[in-house]
């Protein structure tokens, strides 16, 4: 169903089908028909995604292997998150076992089906009443609706009617095939009725098939619910597609290569977690080939905007919440670029000036070791300004020793931290102590390598404080994730 037209913003649903055919055209019809689409029509815009899945038919028995059917559901939810669909609608218990691991590889919403049905029972059922549950074996097993409705108390059928219950819904001729009367009805009704035999008040489906028959057992007075209806009108409520996907930081990397992995070691050193899933997650394009950055500044060499900002929409379109340039110099071209981007792009330099002002206070006299790109653009000095802090840069013969520490024969780029790179750096950062810095700002991300960020940092009689502008950005970055 596609809409045309539209009063409100429209709400794009994809529906995983090929799991069960019939179970999953079923849902689409109920979702057309319900009463959210019928009052808006142009409203939603429905995708229906089915292909052929061979483990379809494999009986979901105690033991069944779910691999198969866990990369479908990731491939067809990948699909749809790349077709831009707002949420996805998995309609199959077996699934929802493992909706978490799909949930937690995307960036759109698995709508999930069990919250859909506790909700739709806290209006029917008082606490601690008792529930009865038909599924597949897999699912009883599973722990599933323990997990969802463990307040109440459940009951299953017993051993010989669950044995008749899975031939009636998944054998030959059974429920799943299309024959909805005869024998596969009555065995599914007589496992009902073993149910309320139990004192269950409600009958609750873990088989989605269970809808193509619901009608019928209600007629025979069974209270069983219809999850296909159940799940339909949850997906039309905005709240239904709330879940919120695991903050993923994307990172711009190879400005310069061993600067990229120095920063993913501090996003990891600034993050509090007691255990490998409690980090961030991270994708990286490492990009030696974006153009050279200070080259462009100095000489008007290859402009870097454009591979700088095909990265950023790479990273955009692999997930990133939010978008780390580990490069100083890069920052001179980060404003035409955010404009053209949907996820913010962590500026460096003013999270920086601002971890100054709050740690050493305003009016400061700051010193700026950077490439002689970085201190043409201005970049620091503009923030600076608007935090009320000074910068002083060193003099052309020491400036030069800084570009030679960073991009010479035996220099930082060229794989050394010690030597001649550092005695560089430290004659010039001895000059700008001289000029009266009390702060220094290590504004090459390829200077932490060597010097490393200090409170009090002793240079030949003068202590200054070393910030480095990468674990700043680290530190900022693991906020945003726990914020979001």
């Amino acid at each position: 169903m596609q809409s045309t037209s539209a009063p409100g913003r429209v709400r794009k649903l994809g529906i995983v089908g090929g799991l069960g055919s019939l179970a999953g055209g079923d849902l689409f019809y109920k979702l057309v028909k319900s009463r959210a689409v019928l009052e808006d029509q142009g409203r939603y815009h429905f995708l229906f995604e089915q292909h052929p899945f061979k483990d379809v038919l494999l009986p979901l028995d105690r033991k069944a292997n779910m691999t198969s059917r866990k990369f479908y559901v990731f491939q067809v939810c990948k699909s749809f998150e790349d077709s831009g669909v707002d949420a996805v609608m998995l309609p199959c218990f077996a699934s929802h076992t493992f909706r978490d691991e799909i949930q937690q590889e995307l960036n759109i919403p698995v709508l999930d089906m069990l919250t859909a049905l506790r909700r739709h029972v806290e209006h029917l059922a008082d606490p601690g009443a008792v529930l009865g549950i038909v599924a597949s074996d897999y699912v009883r097993h599973s722990g599933l609706f323990e997990r969802y409705f463990g307040d109440f108390k459940l009951v299953y059928p017993g051993s010989d009617e669950q044995a008749a219950l899975m031939h009636a819904m998944y054998g030959l001729n059974g429920v799943k095939d299309g024959n909805l009367q005869g024998v596969p009805l009555e065995t599914v009704y007589q496992a009902c009725l073993s149910l309320q035999d139990q004192g269950a008040s409600i009958v609750l489906p873990g088989m989605t098939e269970l809808s193509l028959v619901c009608g019928d057992l209600q007629r025979r007075g069974i209270r069983v619910l219809d999850i296909n209806e159940v799940y339909a009108g949850f997906a039309t409520q905005e709240e239904g597609g709330s879940t919120r996907p695991p903050f993923k930081l994307g990172i711009v990397g190879g400005v310069g290569p061993a600067a990229t992995v120095d920063f993913m070691g501090k996003v990891v050193a600034n993050t509090p977690a007691d255990r490998d899933q409690e980090h961030l997650k991270m994708v990286v394009e490492q990009n030696p080939q974006i153009p050279d950055r200070t080259a462009n500044l100095l000489y008007e060499e290859t402009d870097p905007t454009m591979a700088m900002y095909a990265t950023c929409k790479r990273l955009e379109s692999a997930g990133a919440h939010a978008i780390a340039i580990p490069c100083n110099t890069a920052h001179a071209f980060v404003e035409r670029i955010q404009t053209h981007l949907r996820v913010p792009i962590v500026n460096m330099l003013t999270e920086t000036v601002e971890a100054i002002v709050q740690q050493y206070g305003a009016g400061k006299t700051v010193g700026l070791l950077a490439t002689s790109g970085t201190i043409k653009s201005q970049v620091y000095h503009e923030a600076a300004r608007r935090a009320g802090l000074h910068i002083v840069t060193p003099g052309v013969d020491y400036q030069a020793l800084v570009m030679d520490s960073i991009y010479g024969e035996r220099g930082i780029k060229a794989g050394f931290t010690e030597g001649i790179c550092k005695d560089q750096l430290l004659i010039a950062a001895e000059h700008l102590c001289e000029l009266g810095a009390d702060v220094l700002i290590l504004g090459c991300t390829e200077l932490p390598l060597v010097l490393r960020h200090s409170e009090a940092f002793e240079i030949n009689g003068h202590c200054v404080a070393l910030v480095d502008p990468t674990t700043q950005l680290a530190k900022v970055c693991v906020q945003l994730a726990y914020r979001t």
